[in-house]
């Protein structure tokens, strides 16, 4: 698929300021960490859905496999590196969702590629694009070793201050605002997806007043293996 974004002008009401915010947005409104100049970060892109689920506006996300080694258990946009095949960001972030929830790209059109960010604990370079879920496909967990269940968070449970917290990291001076999603309210969505949801919703004038001091520690299921271990010599005897 050629990397371009736009597409006919004919979004539910609820999308139009969403997709112009992706547009507009900067970013250095978005995060503190981008690409440095002349690095070999790795590049890659995750897909930020939008649709209309059974509970009204939803974003498409997935919780990764509780036993990975690397970010087990984290709540994510489907996404991954750029292949040598891809014919740029796009492709690649449509390409993932397709490997890992079984998504049908050809009923998605894509609204906006976001200002390319930088993961600096795994070197990525990652484009968000943000994307209509124009005719829905069934989703569902393809590789059940990498991907733990899909969740359609609706964009009302996200904005709804009651689910949301500042989530704190056990044994870094980190936090990052997060939100409470599923159907208990008990998935914890931290880190750089949420950061990039807070800050778009943020700029396009979404966010309603929250309890910034409610926090919530990363579930241990969330943290590395070796952070576990770290974690419990720091608070044995």
């Amino acid at each position: 698929m050629p990397d371009e974004v736009g597409g006919p002008d004919q979004l539910p009401p609820w999308l139009v300021p969403i997709r112009d915010g992706a547009r507009a947005i900067t970013g250095e409104q978005l995060s503190r960490f981008l690409p440095p100049p002349g690095g070999d970060a790795r590049p890659g892109a995750v897909l930020m859905l939008f649709g209309e689920g059974p509970e009204g506006p939803d974003l498409l996300l997935t919780e990764r496999a509780h036993d990975l080694r690397s970010h087990p258990g984290q709540l994510s946009f489907p996404g991954g590196s750029l292949d040598p095949t891809d014919d740029g960001p796009v492709a690649a972030a449509l390409r993932e969702a397709r490997e890992e929830t079984g998504l049908d790209p050809t009923g998605v059109e894509v609204l906006a590629a976001l200002p390319q960010l930088w993961l600096p604990p795994s070197n990525f370079a990652v484009t968000p694009v943000l994307a209509w879920w124009r005719t829905e496909s069934p989703v569902a967990v393809v590789d059940p070793r990498e991907v733990r269940t899909i969740v359609r968070a609706p964009i009302e449970q996200l904005l709804n201050p009651a689910h949301r917290v500042t989530v704190v990291h056990p044994s870094r001076s980190y936090s990052s605002p997060g939100f409470l999603v599923g159907p208990e309210h008990d998935l914890v969505l931290w880190g750089f997806t949420a950061g990039l949801v807070n800050q778009l919703f943020d700029f396009v004038g979404l966010t309603r007043p929250w309890d910034r001091s409610r926090r919530v520690e990363v579930p241990e299921h969330m943290l590395a293996a070796s952070e576990v271990d770290r974690i419990r010599r720091e608070v044995e005897p």
